[in-house]
């Protein structure tokens, strides 16, 4: 996802999506502790985009206080 998708998400959906990634990633390390997952860049990205939900949920929040 890029920053502008997130952007126009509501923040509770921010929060949703953020569930759903966090649990992807937890999968991917799993397989990836067993040796089964071919695309490793995956991790790298999955990161990348909970990183910029957080920030994006922060900074919502910060602008409603």
């Amino acid at each position: 996802m890029t920053s502008k998708e997130i952007r126009e998400l509501a923040p509770a959906e921010i929060k949703t999506k953020l569930a759903e990634t966090r649990a992807e990633l937890l999968q991917l390390r799993l397989k990836k502790n067993t040796g089964q997952v071919e695309k490793t860049h995956t991790l790298r990205a999955l990161r990348k985009d909970i990183a910029r939900l957080e920030t994006i949920l922060k900074q919502k929040s910060a602008q409603a206080a």
